[in-house]
This record gives C-alpha cells, sequence and structure tokens, in this order.
C-alpha cells in the first residue's frame, strides 16, 4: 500500500508578498496547475486521485495547523493525520516521523511504501506523475531506495542534481537508473554540460520507499537524528486533526535533509538500493515569480495577468492583482504584486532576491514581512481595514457553527455590527442574540465569547478601542479549537 506523505512546512519568502510566513505558498492558489481554483497543497492531494494510495499524512507546523485541515476538508477527503513539527529540522527528521508513525500504525505487520511529496510543486501531466510513481512502487517493494529525477530540459542553476549510473534491470527496458551521485547547484556552464550529457535530472525532492528501509538506513547513517526522531515519537499527543510529539525530544534533533543524511552516504559506499527512476511530468517547484510566470496561462505578448488588469505596450509581465486595478504601459520583463497591504515592483530576473526584502522589512518590525492583512483562523477568518493611535476595525467572517474562544480583554473595548447572517453573543454570561443592523458592545475586562448559530457564513464589523490593540491581548478561558494554554 503506498502511503503519500506531504511535506507541507516552510515559509516560501521568494513569493512575497503572495507568500508569508503565517500563510505561504502551499496554501496559496497562484492560477497554475491542473486545477487554477486549488491551492499547491490541495493540488498535491488531486494529483493521487487513482492510485489506490491510503489517505495522506501531512507534516506541517504549529502555526499552520488549522489551514491545512481546512483545506484538506474542502477536497472532501480523507487524511492520516496531521503531524505537527515543534520547530524546523529539515526534511530527514520530517520523515522520520513519518515512517515512525506508519510503522506503529500498520495493520497485520504491514510495510507501508511512503511516497514522500512536497506540498508546493506545480505537476501539469498527471498522468506522467503516476506512470512514474507506480514505475518507483515496484522497486521500493523490492527495499529500493527511489528518488524521481525531472528530466532537464534547460540548464537550470537553481537545481540540485541527479546523476545516474547503470540501468537497474537494463534487459528488460525498466527506465530506472542506479544514482551515481547527488550533486550541488552548478554555475551555468556545469549545468549545460550536465544537460548535455543526458546522464543527469533535476533533483525533485520526491521519494519513495518502505518505512523500515527508510528508518534502518537512518539508524545506520544518522544515528543522531534517528535516536531524537525515536524519543520524540514516545510521546504523543492527539489533538482533533492533529499529533503532536515530544518538543524537548525534538528540539535536539540535527537538522539535516533526506539528500544529506540518507541518500548520499548511501551513494557514497557505491550502494545499489539507491535508484531514480525519470519523471517528464511538466514539473515546477515555483520557486519565484520568474518560475510563476513560467508555468501560467501567458497571452500573446507573454504576460500573464490574475485580477483587475489592464496593459498597453506590455511584454513578458506578471501581474497579480487581489483588490484593485492594476494597469501598466510600455513596460516589458516585470512582477508587478498587489496585495491588500503591500505591492512589489520588480524586474523578473531580479525578483529571486525579493528575500533581501522580506529580511529588511523584518529587520525593521514591520508586520507585512509575516502577516497578511487577511488573517485566517479555525473559525474563519478576519481582514484589518484601518487602524489608528488608539482604534482599529476589522471585518470578520465566522464559519456556520464556530465559535471564537471565550475570552476578555485588559487593554481594548469592542463594538461589533453585524451586516449578514445572526451572531449569539455572550457578555459576562448573558447570551442574546444579534441580527443583520444591530450591534453590540463589549466593555473592557468583560468576558465574552462570538458564536455563528446559524447556516451561512456571519458577517461583521469590528471597532476596537483602547490604549493597546495587540492580539496578544487575549486571555482564553475556553476554546474548541485547543487554543487555551
Amino acid at each position: 500500500m503506498i502511503l503519500p506523505v506531504i511535506m507541507a512546512g516552510g515559509s516560501g519568502t521568494r513569493l512575497w508578498p503572495l507568500s508569508r510566513s503565517n500563510y505561504p505558498k502551499q496554501f496559496l492558489a497562484l492560477g497554475c496547475g491542473n486545477d487554477h481554483s486549488q491551492t499547491m497543497l490541495q493540488q498535491t492531494i488531486s494529483r493521487l486521485n487513482g492510485l489506490g494510495n491510503a489517505p495522506c499524512m501531512l507534516i506541517c507546523n504549529e502555526e499552520h495547523r488549522f489551514i491545512a485541515a481546512e483545506q484538506v476538508r474542502k477536497l472532501g477527503v480523507e487524511h492520516g493525520g496531521i503531524f505537527l513539527e515543534p520547530v524546523g529540522r529539515n526534511t530527514a527528521p520530517a520523515i522520520a516521523l513519518a515512517a515512525i508513525h506508519a510503522l506503529e500504525t500498520a495493520k497485520d505487520g504491514e510495510d507501508p511504501v511512503l511516497l514522500v511529496l512536497a506540498a508546493d510543486h506545480v505537476i501539469n501531466d498527471e498522468a506522467a506523475f503516476q506512470t512514474s510513481v507506480k514505475q518507483a512502487y515496484e522497486h521500493a517493494k523490492n527495499d529500493k531506495l527511489v528518488t524521481f529525477g525531472i528530466v532537464a530540459n534547460s540548464p537550470e542553476t537553481g537545481y540540485g542534481y541527479i546523476k545516474r549510473a547503470g540501468a537497474v534491470n537494463a534487459t528488460k527496458g525498466d527506465d530506472a537508473y542506479l544514482v551515481s551521485s547527488f550533486v550541488e547547484k552548478p554555475d551555468l556552464e556545469t549545468a549545460k554540460g550536465y544537460v548535455d550529457s543526458g546522464e543527469y535530472y533535476w533533483n525533485s525532492g520526491m521519494f519513495m520507499f518502505k518505512a523500515s528501509q527508510y528508518v534502518d538506513v537512518l539508524k545506520k547513517h544518522n544515528p543522531a537524528i534517528y535516536d531524537a526522531c525515536v524519543k520524540a515519537m514516545q510521546v504523543q499527543n492527539q489533538d482533533m486533526d492533529f499529533v503532536r510529539v515530544d518538543k524537548d525530544a525534538f528540539m535536539a534533533c540535527p537538522d539535516d535533509s533526506i539528500d544529506y543524511a540518507v541518500m548520499e552516504p548511501l551513494c557514497a559506499e557505491n550502494n545499489s538500493d539507491v535508484v531514480v527512476v525519470p519523471m517528464d511530468a511538466g514539473w515546477n517547484d515555483v520557486g519565484g515569480f520568474a518560475a510563476l510566470l513560467e508555468v501560467s496561462n501567458q497571452d500573446a505578448n507573454g504576460n500573464a495577468f490574475t485580477g483587475d488588469v489592464e496593459s498597453v505596450d506590455t511584454h513578458n509581465t506578471l501581474v497579480i492583482s487581489e483588490d484593485k486595478l492594476v494597469t501598466t504601459v510600455g513596460v516589458k520583463d516585470l512582477v508587478v504584486i498587489n496585495t491588500k497591504d503591500a505591492v512589489l515592483v520588480a524586474h523578473k530576473d531580479e525578483a529571486q532576491h525579493v528575500k533581501t526584502i522580506v529580511n529588511k522589512l523584518k529587520a525593521n518590525n514591520r508586520t507585512e514581512a509575516t502577516i497578511h492583512r487577511e488573517v485566517y483562523r479555525p473559525w474563519g477568518k478576519y481582514d484589518s481595514v484601518d487602524s489608528g493611535e488608539r482604534f482599529q476595525v476589522k471585518r470578520i467572517t465566522v464559519k456556520p457553527g464556530a465559535k471564537l474562544s471565550v475570552q476578555m480583554h485588559h487593554h481594548r473595548a469592542e463594538h461589533w455590527i453585524v451586516v449578514s447572517g445572526m451572531a449569539r453573543v455572550t457578555i459576562d454570561e448573558t447570551e442574546q442574540y444579534v441580527s443583520e443592523n444591530q450591534s453590540v458592545y463589549i466593555p473592557i475586562t468583560a468576558v465574552h465569547a462570538l458564536e455563528n448559530p446559524g447556516k451561512v457564513d456571519l458577517e461583521l464589523i469590528e471597532v476596537q478601542s483602547g490604549s493597546y490593540l495587540g492580539e496578544d491581548d487575549i486571555v482564553r478561558f475556553e476554546d474548541r479549537y485547543g487554543r487555551v494554554k
């Protein structure tokens, strides 16, 4: 049985301001891939349809847990658990958690075959993807550790490479090869030589192997990671969809990728257990805006526009606008990104340096580096519409049946005006219903709660006033989403 393990961590700063640490690219619908309405995580799950796999296991961090769970729920599919990393420790430890859990929960002594995928890749040819996966499965069942090598169609310097050796089953015509080595990102001339030789593939970061095989090899070649992950898995806390492991044990784990911790040491032994299966499936890791332009639908002038965009004499330009009209005149090779609280303008060949801007924003304590104006919560979302020295205005959306925590604030009062739907409001144990065009006032230190008892979204405007309006001025007494500390 194939058990997909989807790595959904990462911050995706190279796509700022679309992607930010509190809502990175794997959770965004970027208008590329086979279904433009789906996020990258949802596309990753959807392309497994028809493989006959077990429900996928997700690995993400604590901050993104409700986003991941909601996006899986919207697909209407089951999942095999959402593992929460206490801290980021790279891919080797994350996969170890999944492998150990798979072995612990396997039925009748089964040894699941893990299909390790990144949540933020574009694959346009899903049939070719599944063909490669099925081929890799045959090798993984025979105790091979399989990596997927992307057939290189250009000399890219932003990818690592895999050098192949001889064919695994040359007499049978099987398109799979032993791995000679994993190669770091090359310079342009070296990359040209790699592509011309036909012996190198782009390193996709996708893998397939038995859970036991990975655990055994990790124990041999990187016992520090193995020991830390085993200790972390000895304390597991199930919280709704989420599985938490021992934080202290996991924090002691070395930070290492699967390439460095497992694959490269095996290749150094001239080990015949490492196999590469070529994949030619329209793959792209969307590592920056130039890549996003490449995989987006383009007009006759090479432009890709999303949102309200008008252009004159514009060529090879990517424009994405979330909430207002953007116009371009007489420009080419640009990236223009408009969000509700930030605008990026860059030459597409220099857009990979956007991380420098993010670092400057962080150094200046700018919230735009990490937080969108629109923030998602397990009960819905809020949009910070306006703010001043002693006030803040938010538009709040509460999903049907959802309830905010029972809470109070030391420094701010709140005024709620219902725009649509019905609200059940509790203030100091007094419950009332507030409907459209009605309002309610919550004084400072009043214990209060907000719930949507209806069948449609509850929309309201919240006006905060007081001496301090930070999100950390919340004392939670009760919370159905496990956020009471």
